[in-house]
């Protein structure tokens, strides 16, 4: 059997590209949010617990927040935030939004805790985000949850 010079070349190039395609693919997903905790205040205002969530393959920095509560089929007002987190790959992180909710939309948490019920609440705007090395972008966003009472702290909502 003959050397053949070509056929060691072929190969060397083969080894070389399987080389290369070995990286991690970078993903870039939409953002989640939801509440994780809603906690009324003697003032009546809500501090809102908002649970940012990066489902994309690199840290993600979350730059703005302009979402419209609605609770029960009351509108409560908007949780706006520029919250400057980092959150990394497929993880989450939590920031506290304060809200001065519409008066019908107390109402209906205030009867929620009165009763001990849950109450339906809906999310719906933007998130705009800068994933690692790119561009700013911007999301939409809209999300369906509800809240619980937390069992022994009046007036919070999980």
């Amino acid at each position: 059997m003959r050397f053949r010079p070509q056929y060691a070349l072929i190969a060397l190039a083969a080894l070389a590209l399987t080389a290369c395609g070995g990286g991690k693919v970078k993903r870039v997903s939409e953002p989640a949010a939801s509440i994780q905790q809603l906690t009324v205040g003697n003032d009546g205002n809500w501090e809102v617990e908002l649970r940012l969530r990066n489902y994309s393959s690199m840290p993600m920095r979350f730059d703005s927040v302009a979402l419209a509560v609605k609770v029960g089929d009351e509108s409560a007002g908007t949780l706006s935030a520029t919250p400057g987190v980092s959150i990394g790959p497929e993880s989450a992180d939590v920031v506290s939004v304060r809200l001065q909710p519409s008066s019908s939309a107390r109402i209906v948490v205030a009867d929620a805790l009165a009763g001990g019920r849950s109450v339906f609440y809906e999310l719906e705007g933007s998130i705009g985000v800068t994933p690692e090395d790119r561009k700013q972008r911007s999301f939409e966003v809209k999300s369906r949850n509800s809240l619980s009472q937390a069992p022994g702290l009046p007036g919070v909502l999980r």
